[in-house]
């Protein structure tokens, strides 16, 4: 076994898995990477290059032993975003510029690796996962219907191509469609048991091919043409002060994304493996990859479901597979280099429209309005966000909103753990002294009873109480069940503490914990009730409370 604190697993004992998961993903991979370089506007090379590079090196160094990694659907429509603006607003240097964003997404992603943060990268409300995850199907799709149609990207993104479309419907290609069609019944509907063997792309790839270049090679039917590939052209890193910010958000996007990707493709690689991944080093391992793949001109990418399924489905334990898929990979491509000049536009098309749909999330489409219509609203001002506007702003008003709806249910449950109370209460846990103590002061003492997480939500229901305190001698802020309290509620009991001695109350305040302790010492509150009123339980506040 080859194993350091920095390597992935590679273990030889399983030698003959890992070599045929790795032969059966590389030629899953050959048309889906072909197909995502077109896509991109960076050409089939990219794709090609990015399948080898990204899946090598974060096979190498990644956390997940059985993930592949290569270019995939979401990364490469915001890819081929960035390729667009770029290029737009600077001709010359705007492909460079792309691959240099490629480049920061990268170093973002280790940089997340090396601090540990993703294990935060998920902690995203479902519902704006799913919308944005379909909102990107949608993009991909919607893409990639010039092409299949006979037609070149009229421009202007998603809205551009859905206003052209009636033109391109009419002036379509037919034979190009026939194609496009072929292939789609072919992806659809081939049979799964033979898919585990020979994969459904590869198979509409020499059909298509085929049928192009001899029944309908009159037909004007646009292919790939040569592709050229030899060692990489190595990209210097390329900016311009205008761009420089739209460039690193781009790459913390284009990084955030892939970290997802990977972090939930690692997942159900562990489901499937019933191992755990280390998401430390995965991300590090994803980062190397696409800093290498940008520097060598080659799209960005992440760990792919069905790459990584397949692979462990052929038998792959170890990271040996992805390897041996990047070698099989690279073999495949030397010596079938001049064939991918016969490969139609159409084809590839048509196999990025099957992964565009296979994105969106049909499950949760489907019963989202009878799971919670907060969450199906959610989810589909995130997809059309994502489609028609920018995903950074439909993640970042999805989150907001999630998060806002999910906070105030949370305090309006929390709200109903706050007691004032004069006697004894049913809901509240006091021991029988404690009862008796409260019922020998009945209408003196006051006990403000909080329980559960204290967050800032509820600080108007504390508001709401303090109208209570002014029919009392004494008041005890009674803290004992509270867990975490943080700094809204914390200014709430303050404001509270001080309304109370404002009108001649005696506050004492019951505390064990020495966490909150701390944060009403540094806040001055201790001062302002006295340290001889900061008891460490409720037993000892009541008995304060009661005996004078």
């Amino acid at each position: 076994m080859f194993k350091t604190s920095w390597l992935n697993e590679i273990n030889l004992s399983n030698a003959r898995g890992d070599i045929f998961g790795g032969v059966t993903a590389a030629i899953v991979s050959l048309p889906l990477a072909l197909a995502f370089g077109v896509a991109s506007g960076a050409g089939p090379e990219a794709g090609l290059y990015g399948a080898i590079l990204i899946g090598l090196f974060a096979a190498l160094f990644g956390g997940t032993p059985t993930l592949i990694s290569e270019p995939t659907g979401p990364m490469t429509v915001v890819m081929a975003a960035v390729i667009t603006t770029m290029i737009a607003t600077n001709p010359d240097k705007g492909m460079a510029m792309a691959f240099t964003v490629v480049m920061i997404a990268g170093v973002f992603q280790i940089v997340l690796g090396l601090l540990n943060l993703g294990k935060y990268i998920t902690l995203m409300p479902y519902s704006v996962i799913s919308g944005f995850m379909s909102g990107i199907g949608l993009i991909l799709i919607i893409l990639q219907l010039p092409p299949m149609l006979g037609h070149e990207n009229p421009g202007g993104g998603v809205v551009g191509n859905l206003f052209a479309l009636p033109e391109l419907i009419s002036n379509a290609n037919w034979y190009e469609v026939a194609l496009g069609f072929l292939t789609l019944v072919i992806l659809f509907k081939f049979p799964k048991k033979w898919a585990t063997r020979v994969p459904a792309q590869l198979i509409a790839l020499i059909v298509g091919s085929l049928l192009a270049v001899t029944l309908l090679s009159d037909s004007n039917i646009r292919a790939i043409g040569e592709v050229s590939l030899g060692l990489p052209s190595l990209i210097m890193p390329t900016f311009t002060a205008e761009q420089w910010t739209q460039m690193v958000v781009d790459g913390i996007v284009l990084g955030t994304l892939g970290c997802i990707d990977a972090l939930l493709t690692a997942v159900i690689a562990d489901s499937l493996t019933r191992k755990e991944h280390d998401s430390r080093k995965e991300l590090i391992g994803q980062g190397i990859g696409n800093m290498v793949s940008g520097v060598c001109g080659g799209l960005p990418g992440a760990g792919a479901t069905m790459g990584t399924v397949v692979n462990i489905q052929s038998g792959a334990r170890t990271a040996l597979s992805g390897v041996t898929r990047a070698i099989v990979l690279l073999v495949l491509i030397v010596f079938a280099a001049g064939l991918t000049a016969y490969i139609p536009l159409a084809v590839l098309a048509a196999i990025a429209i099957k992964v565009g749909l296979n994105i969106l999330d049909w499950s949760f489409l489907k019963r989202a309005h009878r799971v919670s219509q907060s969450s199906t609203f959610i989810m589909y001002g995130v997809m059309l966000l994502t489609v028609f506007v920018d995903l950074i702003v439909a993640v970042g008003i999805g989150v907001f909103i999630a998060n806002v709806l999910t906070i105030e249910k949370l305090s309006r449950l929390q709200s109903k753990n706050i007691h004032s109370i004069s006697d004894t209460d049913d809901k509240i846990p006091l021991t029988k002294e404690e009862r008796q103590a409260l019922k020998r002061v009945k209408g003196k003492v006051m006990m403000l009873y909080f329980s559960g997480p204290m967050i800032f939500g509820v600080s108007r229901a504390i508001s709401r109480e303090q109208d209570n305190i002014h029919s009392f001698q004494i008041v005890v802020f009674d803290l004992t069940d509270v867990p975490l309290i943080d700094t809204t509620v914390s200014l709430a009991i303050e404001n509270a503490v001080k309304d109370a001695i404002d009108a001649g109350k005696e506050v004492i305040i019951a505390c064990p914990s020495s966490d909150t302790r701390q944060t009403f010492h540094r806040m001055g509150l201790t001062d302002l009730v006295g340290e001889e009123n900061m008891m460490e339980s409720r037993s000892l506040a009541l008995e304060k409370a009661t005996r004078e």
